[in-house]
């Protein structure tokens, strides 16, 4: 009888263990197997035969990816082939280990240190050497290019930079990117399933996270172009460029149009462009405060719980818990700047902003401040009332949030919570003139600058304005939603095509200015920068 349950454990746990190859809690089955002398030698070399063969779905040859390499020949094309990009600065240790995990598994030439090379030389270079492969009748070469799959391991500033260089490609299949949470917030794995805490770094942790990317589904999601421009400060080196710490993802753009009213000497244009929100005001302030302390010390922000919780206490020295107190009303919104929102038949329409509103929100992604949403999801009659939809990532809207203070914040905790619901578009501007402020804080995608504002009669614009869509690839946990989703309401889809039309048709004379990021540039990190300040 006891011989009996114990054969019938065995069997329990063996066809438990199977089932756990691929999965990062699978070593919980190799103790219990072990406790029945089941789990040997023998069997872990068998599973790592067989994930070898597993792994083998994955590769790519080195003279796919370096031109002039020794040809090689597989049995099959991989199923999954993938290029990892790997910000071995980022999580403290973990980006250099992750980096070290990745190359034992796969290759070398197909998982990039970002620190040693920047993904649009290494897409440019890929890319050409496949056309080329495919114009000598190699197969292997046009079943990856089909195939292919981008994983980029590093923080939401890490990942942008991934996704304007392939935005920039206009590869008419561009491959579609799984992300790593290796940040501080991580807004864009959380929103599409991958997590928001720091992964594991071993090979089980590493072989789960690749049978994922295997199975994960592909989703669009919208892309948004930024226009910012300002007279050039009097004082330092700013020709073109002029002396701000503005994020990598904004750079210097010459061409403006001839009849845009801002073109006259002493102006500077910078563009580029976002995947999750645009904020300015008290929250890209403490972001700054934090991005300023990491600069200054490095040393001391070597993992995600330790960041985040020098987030929680900047917050507080900064007065977003009491900022009625701390923060003065000329740094409110609506005292600073204009906000304006596109409407049908090409009209701008102002937007009320609430005078206690103290930072403003355009979102993209359901994901904001390490995975909270401001948005929610509208009731239905409200939204009725007020023409708003859910939330949306390729919708072709930007869900616009206001925010009082952090305490206003906190109610996101809350079941059904949400801040202040604005508006929804997808052309939005700030105009910004002389007042009592002489700056104020704007931070996209998780990179925050101070922003000078205007001393005399200048006027600083900053206008977001829909570009396209690119490829994530989603998990079964992930929290965005699409309007092709078969319960989307049928009127979600057809929102926005009007006001994109009158878009287009009035404003021809920057479509120039709209046409790419120029992520090549935008979103190249400079050689005096150390990527272990960027997220």
């Amino acid at each position: 009888m006891a011989r009996a349950v114990v054969d019938s454990l065995r069997r329990l746990i063996t066809h438990f263990w199977k089932s756990m190859r691929c999965c990062s809690n699978r070593r919980h089955a190799e103790e219990l197997l072990g406790c029945f002398g089941i789990y040997d030698s023998a069997s872990r070399t068998l599973d790592t035969k067989m994930n070898e063969h597993v792994l083998k779905e994955f590769y790519i040859p080195k003279y796919i990816i370096v031109p002039d390499s020794i040809v090689e020949e597989l049995d099959r094309p991989p199923s999954s082939p993938v290029v990892v990009f790997i910000n071995s600065k980022s999580g403290g240790q973990l980006g250099g280990d992750l980096l070290q995990t990745y190359r034992q598994l796969l290759s070398e030439s197909q998982v990039i240190d970002l620190g040693q090379e920047a993904p649009d030389k290494v897409l440019y270079r890929l890319y050409a050497n496949l056309e080329r492969l495919k114009s000598n009748g190699d197969i292997l070469a046009a079943e990856i290019e089909n195939k292919l799959r981008l994983i980029v391991a590093g923080g939401d500033g890490t990942a942008g930079w991934l996704l304007g260089v392939v935005s920039d490609l206009k590869l008419s299949r561009p491959p579609p990117i799984a992300t790593v949470p290796l940040g501080t917030g991580n807004n864009l794995p959380f929103s599409f399933g991958w997590g928001k805490k720091n992964p594991g770094t071993d090979r089980q942790s590493v072989e789960h996270f690749l049978y994922q990317v295997m199975n994960a589904r592909e989703m669009k999601i919208d892309s948004w172009h930024i226009i910012m421009r300002m007279r050039a400060p009097k004082e330092g080196s700013c020709d073109p460029i002029a002396p701000l710490e503005l994020p990598h993802s904004l750079h210097a753009f010459h061409r403006v149009s001839d009849t845009d009213s801002l073109n006259v000497e002493g102006y500077d244009t910078f563009r580029g462009g976002f995947w999750n929100y645009f904020s300015m005001g008290m929250d890209a302030q403490v972001s700054y405060a934090f991005h300023s302390e990491r600069k200054l010390h490095p040393e001391k922000f070597k993992n995600q719980l330790v960041n985040q919780s020098t987030y929680a206490k900047l917050g507080c020295t900064q007065g977003w818990f009491c900022a009625s107190l701390f923060h003065p009303s000329s740094r409110n919104i609506a005292q600073l700047a204009k906000v304006k929102i596109l409407k049908r038949h090409g009209l701008w329409e102002e937007l009320h902003i609430p005078r206690s509103i103290r930072s403003i929100v355009c979102l993209n992604l359901p994901s904001f401040s390490g995975g909270l949403n401001p948005w929610g999801t509208p009731h239905h009659i409200k939204a009725r009332n007020r023409d708003l939809t859910p939330p949306y990532v390729d919708d072709g809207l930007l869900e616009v949030v206001g925010f009082r203070d952090a305490w206003h914040g906190l109610v996101l905790l809350a079941p059904n919570g949400h801040g202040t619901r604005l508006a929804q578009a997808h052309r939005i501007r700030f105009e910004f003139h002389k007042g009592a402020a002489d700056h104020t804080y704007m931070r996209i995608d998780g990179e925050p600058w101070k922003q000078p504002l205007p001393e005399n009669d200048d006027t600083v614009v900053v206008e977001i304005s829909h570009l396209g869509q690119v490829n994530m690839l989603a998990t079964p946990s992930c929290i965005s939603k699409s309007i092709h989703d078969p319960s989307t309401p049928p009127s979600a889809s057809g929102h926005h095509d009007d006001d994109e039309a009158s878009a287009e048709e009035s404003d021809d004379e920057s479509g120039e200015e709209r046409r790419k990021f120029g992520a090549a540039d935008t979103f190249r990190i400079p050689e005096d920068v150390d990527i272990a300040h960027f997220s």
